[in-house]
């Protein structure tokens, strides 16, 4: 996950909601948020991740600049200084293996991916997948 400083959790949310539905998945299999350690104390996020349930995992710029991402961003490179959030936070917390289910959507203030392991099952209700979101 990504987010602009004052993103609320209902953002956070809905974008959640739409980018799963996107992979035929629904909130419940959603089993950590990701993102930047500079974005660790955001409330909308860690707001989001209290409302569903999981760990808000955070990663350092090195690790996520360490990522290869298809859509890197100059202005998030600029900003938090690695070229992705969103979809290398959810590449790592997916872990070794690990594929983009659906790659970066945006809102207003608030940008999401979804990450699952290369091997993953078709979902199902009680699969689980890690998620992640500006980046």
């Amino acid at each position: 996950m990504g987010a602009r400083r004052g993103a609320g959790a209902e953002e956070v949310l809905s974008l959640i909601t739409r980018t799963l539905a996107e992979a035929g998945r629904v909130p419940g299999e959603v089993v950590a948020l990701a993102t930047a350690d500079a974005k660790a104390d955001e409330p909308g996020l860690v707001a989001a991740a209290e409302r569903l349930g999981v760990p808000l995992l955070t990663y350092g710029a090195g690790e996520l600049a360490a990522v290869p991402v298809p859509r890197p961003s100059a202005a998030v490179l600029a900003a938090v200084g690695t070229p992705a959030v969103a979809e290398a936070a959810a590449l790592l917390a997916a872990g070794p293996g690990g594929v983009l289910v659906v790659g970066k959507r945006k809102s207003a203030r608030v940008t999401c991916a979804v990450a699952g392991p290369l091997s993953s099952p078709p979902p199902s209700p009680s699969s689980s997948s890690p998620l992640d979101g500006p980046g």
